[in-house]
């Protein structure tokens, strides 16, 4: 006598629902039929049964042991693959992890790279100075990115640039050019000059091209400053 479905998945440790997706799926043979119209299952089927269930045990898929066959006891390939695979996750985690300890014990905000976010923490910016940080952190190249973060490593809120925050939309231009001159001569402005003599220089090598970083750069101004501040910022460039 054979065994019938509920057996042969206690048998194997698993469900009846899953012996049925493997037929299903055509991962296992339909075994005979007894004459009461049952299905009796026999050691072939506990055999594949618990073949499939350790090969998706060790992380297999069943479209991956579809494709093995019935007949591979020893799928040395696939399991290389797998291995293989598996050595790339581990990996990602681990500097996953190395990452989640720096920014536990530095306590850092999770939207910039540790080490930036470590480079700007004394930094007084602005809530709109710290998202344009935010977005050129996906932009710029790591190196690049540092070079940036550490121009701002010991950067105060100068009178100029609390001008600048609450300059108001309708400020008049003769305002305006008072507080691009007042900008112009921090001594900010000068470090960023000395780090970055051609502006266009902080683009020059991000990783998804120049006309990329320029475009995104120009719709973040647009969203996080107002018309005046806009004219401000071209004033001191120009």
């Amino acid at each position: 006598m054979g065994w019938s479905t509920s057996q042969l998945a206690d048998l194997a440790g698993t469900t009846l629902r899953t012996i049925r997706h493997y037929h299903e799926v055509g991962l296992l043979a339909e075994p005979e039929r007894r004459a009461n119209g049952y299905k009796s299952y026999g050691v072939p089927h506990l055999v594949r049964v618990l073949r499939i269930k350790r090969l998706t045990d060790l992380g297999l898929s069943l479209t991956q042991i579809a494709d093995l066959g019935d007949g591979d006891e020893h799928p040395r390939e696939a399991l290389r693959e797998l291995d293989t695979e598996l050595a790339a996750q581990i990996e990602r985690l681990q500097r996953i992890r190395a990452e989640l300890a720096l920014v536990l014990r530095q306590e850092a905000p999770t939207d910039l790279p540790p080490d930036v976010a470590a480079m700007i923490e004394n930094a007084n910016l602005s809530p709109q100075d710290r998202s344009f940080t935010v977005v050129l952190a996906q932009l710029l190249s790591p190196e690049t990115l540092a070079r940036y973060a550490g121009t701002l490593k010991d950067y105060a809120r100068d009178p100029a640039v609390v001008a600048f925050d609450n300059l108001p939309e309708d400020a008049d231009e003769q305002t305006r050019q008072a507080v691009a001159d007042g900008m112009r001569e921090m001594p900010y402005m000068a470090q960023m000059r000395a780090v970055f003599p051609d502006p266009a220089g902080l683009y020059s090598d991000a990783p998804r091209g120049v006309e990329h970083a320029r475009r995104t750069v120009i719709k973040v101004l647009v969203e996080l400053y107002n018309k005046a501040q806009l004219d401000v910022l071209v004033r001191m460039n120009g």
